[in-house]
């Protein structure tokens, strides 16, 4: 089973999709002791609900804080990823036991947190694909019609990101992206798919977008290759030409960067 779930025209990632789902667990689990204990259980998942959503937060800004530096509006931008899970559930646990605080209710409503927290760490492990080896012979082109060809960069991590003009999400995210290729040792190639050199060109000179790191895939055959189910879709490939990490949908400075650095250091 693949990382990500496609309901419709909608996708969200499969370890997303179960953090939704242990959460809706959690608040009922609140409801359900409350009924049988009297306690307030309920309100007191709700508030360690959102106090964990925002430490792990918090938690994931502080260990990348020279990213968020750069877009400090980004901490905000929750839907782009970027959480300090385990960092979350303490924060959780600590709320309800301020707000409960020793008492039956209290034992009850951690025990659903370690159990919801430990289930959703192992199944998004069982659920993560396993690293699969790039396909060979992808040739791009740059803007200049010159082939590019994949295969050169073997040897060492690089990154492909997978994006179209129409996208909305890919035009939001593209000068972020831009700015990390042109600073990072790893490669990180922005693949056009589908669309004329005449296309990207216009679109690059609307943005006043530097084009150096843009390459042209007019057939979608990468896409292909790399499993992509929309765009924008970042693939992170290492120094043995398997992808280890697809991130669909916007990613900010703060998680392409940490995937860069664990990249290199794998």
């Amino acid at each position: 089973m693949g990382g990500i779930w496609t309901i419709g025209p909608v996708m969200i990632a499969a370890d997303r999709a179960l953090a939704i789902a242990a959460m809706w667990l959690f608040l009922a689990a609140g409801m359900m002791v409350a009924r049988r204990t009297g306690a307030a259980a309920e309100r007191a998942a709700g508030v360690a609900l959102v106090v964990g959503i925002v430490a792990a937060r918090l938690g994931f800004v502080v260990q990348h804080l020279d990213a968020f530096r750069v877009e400090p509006w980004s901490v905000i931008a929750i839907w782009q990823g970027g959480f300090a899970p385990w960092i979350g559930v303490m924060a959780a646990a600590l709320t309800l036991l301020l707000a409960l605080g020793r008492r039956g209710a209290t034992a009850w409503m951690i025990a659903v947190l370690a159990v919801l927290s430990l289930g959703h760490a192992a199944l998004s492990a069982v659920l993560a694909p396993a690293p699969q080896p790039l396909p060979r012979g992808l040739t791009l082109h740059d803007l200049d019609g010159k082939p590019v060809a994949i295969d050169a960069l073997r040897g060492k991590p690089f990154v492909l990101n997978l994006w179209a003009t129409w996208c909305g999400p890919c035009r939001r995210e593209m000068p972020m992206i831009i700015d990390v290729a042109r600073a990072s040792d790893t490669p990180v190639l922005l693949i056009n798919q589908r669309e004329s050199e005449a296309a990207v060109r216009r679109f690059l000179a609307a943005e006043r977008l530097a084009g150096d790191a843009v390459v042209l895939d007019p057939t979608g055959h990468v896409a292909a290759a790399t499993r992509a189910g929309g765009y924008p879709t970042t693939v992170f490939v290492d120094a043995a030409g398997r992808i280890t990490r697809r991130h669909t949908g916007e990613i900010s400075r703060a998680s392409l960067m940490a995937a860069i650095d664990e990249l290199e250091g794998s």
